[in-house]
């Protein structure tokens, strides 16, 4: 018999993909040990959010698709397109936080999830190469559309990258002047969907911009708990967050009335006919939209809950659970609308 202990298999494939997207994140290097190196790559571009780009995605196809003038193919190059210039923002957000000192060992960054640089379980030269093949990938989807909207598709891509570059990367960051939040909401809002309306169809209207609101707020709720999370240590760093700014309670009422302005547009936007009335179907979401709001209606624990994962992010888990529940039924309303073309949006 030997002595040797039998080795782990690694967990590779399929399964092991779903499961970076859909699954939490992990502490330690040592929980990623046995995993692939795309796998692992997926768990350090923090693919668990990345779901917020596919979701704005997808409901700028269907707006598309409720004017039947949804193209599979630039559909799909738009949902390819968002969830990879996610990646890039949060693998360049961690590489610059790491470079200017803020990523320490202390920082909640390092506590609730494994940091690609800081941990040593990836090298310079693999994240780079990562970085150069989705910025191809991103690039390449951006000319395409170019050529095929014009300028205007040039302008929205350009604003994006901006953003992309002034939220951590530039000299003074969008975060670091109580702008990140707002900067998030037109990301996932407008710039996304009422943008990705356009890309899809060509077609620039005011009914996509006005829906993309909720989602919109859905996101910016989950950076604004976030950055309430880490308030105190983002003051010692000198980042001027939101919650910085305003204070601890001032920002977690103004996520509560984030929260709540989710719905109040939809309803706004079903009552003016912007909206198929079967969208109202987030109204599911209103338990998890109530826990939310109970949550940050009171200050967080000093220490995690037995077994709680994600530590020290607090408020931020608890919106980016209700805003994953509200997306996928606003995703499922505008997609029973589009079976009903009487419902369905005239802009």
């Amino acid at each position: 018999m030997s002595d040797q202990a039998p080795q782990k298999k690694r967990i590779t494939g399929i399964f092991a993909f779903v499961g970076a997207f859909v699954g939490f994140y992990p502490a330690d290097a040592t929980a990623l040990a046995e995993f692939d190196p795309v796998t692992r790559f997926l768990y350090a571009a923090r693919s668990v959010i990345l779901v917020i780009s596919a979701q704005a995605a997808m409901i700028a196809g269907l707006l598309a698709l409720a004017d039947r003038k949804l193209d599979p193919v630039l559909f799909l190059l738009v949902l390819v397109g968002f969830v990879v210039l996610h990646a890039i923002s949060n693998l360049s957000n961690d590489y610059f936080g790491y470079r200017r000192g803020h990523d320490t060992e202390d920082s909640p960054r390092r506590r609730y999830t494994l940091h690609p640089v800081a941990s040593g379980l990836f090298t310079m030269r693999f994240l780079a190469v990562g970085l150069i093949v989705l910025a191809v990938i991103a690039l390449a989807i951006a000319a395409y559309f170019t050529f095929l909207r014009g300028w205007p598709a040039l302008v929205l891509c350009l604003i994006g990258i901006l953003l992309l570059y002034s939220y951590d990367a530039a000299p003074t960051a969008l975060k670091e002047l109580g702008l990140g939040e707002l900067a998030s909401f037109l990301v996932w809002g407008p710039l996304m969907i009422g943008g990705g309306y356009f890309v899809i169809t060509g077609i620039f209207a005011f009914g996509p911009f006005f829906i993309s609101i909720p989602y919109g707020l859905g996101v910016a709720s989950i950076l604004i708990g976030k950055h309430i999370d880490q308030r105190s240590f983002d003051a010692s760093q000198h980042q001027r967050t939101l919650p910085v700014l305003m204070g601890e309670g001032r920002a977690r009422v103004l996520n509560i009335a984030v929260v709540a302005g989710m719905y109040v547009v939809t309803v706004a936007a079903v009552v003016w006919g912007l909206l198929t009335p079967l969208a109202l179907v987030v109204v599911v979401a209103g338990p998890r939209a109530l826990r939310a709001v109970r949550v940050m209606a009171q200050p967080a624990p000093a220490a995690a809950p037995e077994g709680y994962v994600g530590w020290p992010l607090w408020y931020h888990r608890v919106c980016l659970v209700h805003n994953r529940q509200f997306g996928w039924l606003f995703i499922a309303g505008l997609l029973a609308g589009s079976f009903f073309p009487g419902l369905m949006i005239k802009w």
